[in-house]
């Protein structure tokens, strides 16, 4: 019997530009894949039949009774997830559904429903259906790999000699542009994506070697299954880990190594899978930082023209520099069927008084809006002392009781609060507790000199940037509490999945503060985010670029930092606070880039219209790290759907710039209609809680019961970001540019009842994605033929 259960910038910004120090640093290696089971994502609305009975029907009986209908797999078990909410400002309910098949989790099924007033806005499904549940012998990495390496043949005829049967095991690109693969080429050809086979397609010479001799030292009895999920995790790591002489050591002293390793219960309340799941904790892994997580499930993978469940070892790796969900085989020879990095190149109780400490914080900055020093002067900022998105300020952290209620509260003078820990990490490792932070004093006053000098070398320059580390850490602070402040009122709150170390009994997962390192020594010209599920701290790193004398800093150019902290909240937002593997490769992990940048250059614009580049401050170049400056003139950026064609645009950041030249389009179709706000933050909350519309908000006229009229930002700038948001709520784990544009069209018609439909269809249209575009033999990571529509809905003519 069927069973239904109801429970409760610049990710990797790798700058092309000529820097004669730059060519000695690794880059950070990542690797993201998984297999294709394309999901759908449906708009509605779409009527429940328990309206008839019911005026306002529970959203989670809704739910229940839609997902009776759509599955009928009798071995298939699915429930809601803990982390469905309600959004407070649109009245939409985000239902989250987990499959279980035989009481074991599925991996990459599930659905995301939006209910409003019993009725079904949209929903994605990615929900398996049927078909045996045993190891298929589907090698999911290798075809990702034939096919990337068929289509690489396809574009590039001309300029590509024949793949070396053995590939180098030194590191070398396979396919480099230096020459030594491709007979001419240069970096603009195939920008990022010429990192895709050194990272995912060639593998150590000793693991090759090996495992054709069958004489592995890591390969232990088949037969043995108290060893568990020993061996799958070793496998990983030999893939995985960036360290040469580690993944040789490891060959070499396999046994050893092994023998190391131990599993252990984990009884800590993880997600809510964890209640119908026994999951273990592996310690001693070579190459992670901390215990890995595994537990036994199943995942899909294609298989005869339809898809199958592959039984596999789900672990969470988290490295120095990565920090990975992985699925691998339980059987030799442990194959990776896909692997996410979240790392992107992240009861009411009554709240307590703030303290009576002074007038609150001040800091010595670039203002909010200032990207960067060249766009204007520092000035002192007062503590942006927002009511909702942050109770206490900025710099006290409420301790909880037994019971969950806040009972004291710690007040602190360095830039460790409740939304953000922010300090230096010179060293470039994971630690980060002791690291040092500014003591502004009892009176909070961050007021730290910046005046870098010219120096003579890099040695030089690197203790000169250290000399104004305060002022480095302050701007970090303040910037990144700013757009957590900002974002929570647009509706980046607690039960969608923000990041706090308390949440003041308003739902979510607290405890996932973001830490944030400023002049991260791990590398140059770059910046990331981590983005694990909701409870676990993200992680941002900044660096110091050296593009030019003396080095310029990340954390001084308010772009990169928002562009890396936007990953936290696409992420999260999309396909529920709990899953983090649903922008990672593909249009999906490319609009996880556009998302940051858009949001970026709308915090920077002016209601005086300019053009602007990503990251031209730190990169020292008035071109920034894009392709093109975001523009609405195609003689300066002519981006459309079909420039995803281009080899050079297979990689997310290039992907990226396409979806965020989109918006910016959207974004001025509806600037030219409502206008253009001065600020993009809303007003302050009145004594009793009610936000007054002012000038900022109107009242809706519509909805779409018309029982619920929430408020809707005024101006064409503000209105975008609400959509925005909103639609990321609304869409599927990874998503389509077709998706996530339908999802703000349907974000619309809940929340102006479609008011700005033809607005928005015209806008997309403007850069190729009318209603009529395609993609034809799209594979996971991208390529395909993509076909521009320059054409409008009938009813928009």
């Amino acid at each position: 019997m069927r069973r239904l259960l109801a429970g409760g910038v610049v990710a990797s910004l790798f700058l092309l530009a000529e820097c004669d120090t730059k060519a000695n640093l690794p880059r950070r290696k990542s690797l993201s894949f998984a297999p294709d089971i394309h999901a759908s994502f449906i708009t509605g609305p779409f009527t429940s039949p328990l309206n008839a009975w019911d005026s306002e029907p529970d959203p989670v009986l809704v739910a229940v009774e839609f997902i009776s209908e759509v599955s009928s797999d009798d071995r298939s078990s699915l429930y809601i997830r803990d982390d469905s909410y309600t959004d407070s400002n649109t009245g939409v309910t985000h239902v989250y559904v987990r499959q279980l098949v035989d009481d074991i989790e599925v991996m990459n099924a599930g659905m995301n429903i939006n209910i409003k007033d019993g009725i079904i806005l949209s929903y994605g499904d990615s929900l398996y259906r049927g078909g045996d549940a045993e190891p298929k012998d589907v090698d999911v990495h290798k075809a990702f790999c034939a096919a990337l390496e068929e289509e690489f043949s396809a574009h590039f005829a001309d300029f590509m000699k024949p793949f070396d049967s053995n590939p180098p095991s030194n590191g070398q690109l396979v396919m480099d542009h230096s020459g030594e693969q491709f007979q001419s080429a240069d970096a603009s050809t195939f920008g990022d994506s010429r990192y895709i086979f050194q990272d995912h397609c060639t593998e150590n010479a000793k693991i090759t070697s090996c495992m054709i001799a069958n004489d592995c030292q890591w390969d232990l009895d088949l037969k043995d299954y108290s060893t568990g999920p020993l061996p799958a995790i070793f496998r990983f790591m030999l893939t995985a880990s960036p360290d040469k002489d580690l993944i040789s050591n490891m060959v070499d002293h396999g046994r050893d190594y092994m023998s190391n390793m131990t599993i252990t219960d984990d009884d800590t309340d993880g997600d809510d899978v964890g209640r119908y799941l026994h999951r273990n904790l592996i310690e001693n892994v070579p190459g992670t930082v901390s215990p890995v997580k595994a537990w036994f499930a199943f995942a899909q993978v294609p298989y005869g023209g339809s898809f199958a469940l592959e039984p596999v070892w789900k672990f969470e790796v988290e490295m120095e520099n990565n920090w990975y969900e992985a699925a691998v085989t339980v059987h030799a020879p442990y194959r990776i069927v896909s692997v996410v990095d979240w790392v992107s190149d992240s009861l009411m109780a009554p709240l307590p008084k703030k303290p009576e400490a002074g007038p609150g914080a001040s800091y010595n900055v670039f203002k909010w809006g200032l990207n960067d020093p060249e766009a204007g002067r520092r000035s002192i900022e007062k503590e942006h002392f927002d009511a909702l998105a942050s109770p206490l300020g900025w710099h006290s952290i409420p301790i909880s009781d037994a019971l969950g209620r806040v009972s004291t509260v710690t007040n602190t003078t360095t830039t460790w609060g409740n939304n953000i820990i922010a300090h230096e990490n010179w060293e470039g490792k994971d630690a980060w507790e002791d690291n040092y932070r500014p003591d502004a004093g009892a009176q909070l006053a961050f007021d730290y000199i910046y005046n870098p000098k010219v120096t003579d070398g890099s040695e030089d320059a690197m203790i000169e940037a250290k000399k104004y580390i305060n002022a480095s850490i302050t701007q970090l602070f303040y910037t990144s509490n700013l757009f957590h402040d900002l974002f929570y009122r647009y509706g980046f709150d607690e039960v969608s999945g923000n990041f706090q170390h308390h949440n003041f009994g308003r739902g979510g997962k607290g405890d996932d503060a973001i830490i944030v390192n400023a002049q991260d020594g791990s590398g140059f010209n770059n910046a990331n985010f981590a983005t694990p599920p909701d409870g676990q701290n993200g992680r941002c790193r900044m660096y110091l670029w050296n593009t030019a004398n003396p080095y310029r800093d990340g954390d001084l150019e308010a772009g990169i930092v928002i562009h890396e902290l936007g990953h936290g909240l696409s992420t999260r937002l999309t396909g529920g606070p709990a899953n983090s593997a649903c922008l990672v490769f593909g249009e999906a992990g490319g609009m996880g880039e556009g998302w940051g940048d858009f949001l970026a250059t709308t915090i920077r614009s002016t209601k005086n219209y300019s053009d602007y580049p990503m990251g031209a401050w730190a990169a020292n170049t008035p071109r920034g790290i894009r392709n093109f400056p975001y523009s609405l003139d195609t003689t300066v950026n002519p981006s459309t759907y079909k420039t995803l064609d281009k080899p050079s645009y297979w990689a997310v950041h290039a992907t990226g710039e396409v979806w965020a030249e989109m918006l910016w389009v959207v974004s001025h179709r509806l600037i030219a209609k409502h206008g253009f706000s001065e600020t993009l933050f809303p007003p302050a909350p009145l004594s009793d809680g009610t936000i007054p519309e002012g000038d900022f908000y109107r009242l809706a006229e519509y909805t779409l019961s018309g029982k619920r009229k929430p408020l809707i930002p005024k101006h064409g700038n503000s209105l975008m970001v609400q959509l925005v948001v909103n639609a990321m709520k609304l869409q599927p784990c990874n998503p389509s540019f077709f998706d996530a544009r339908d999802a703000i069209i349907n974000a619309d018609m809940v929340l102006t009842g479609g008011e700005n439909l033809c607005e928005l269809w015209q806008g997309f249209a403007e850069r190729g994605l009318g209603p009529n575009a395609r993609v034809i033999g799209r594979m996971p990571w991208g390529g395909g033929f993509h076909i521009d529509d320059f054409s409008i809905p009938s009813a928009c003519i």
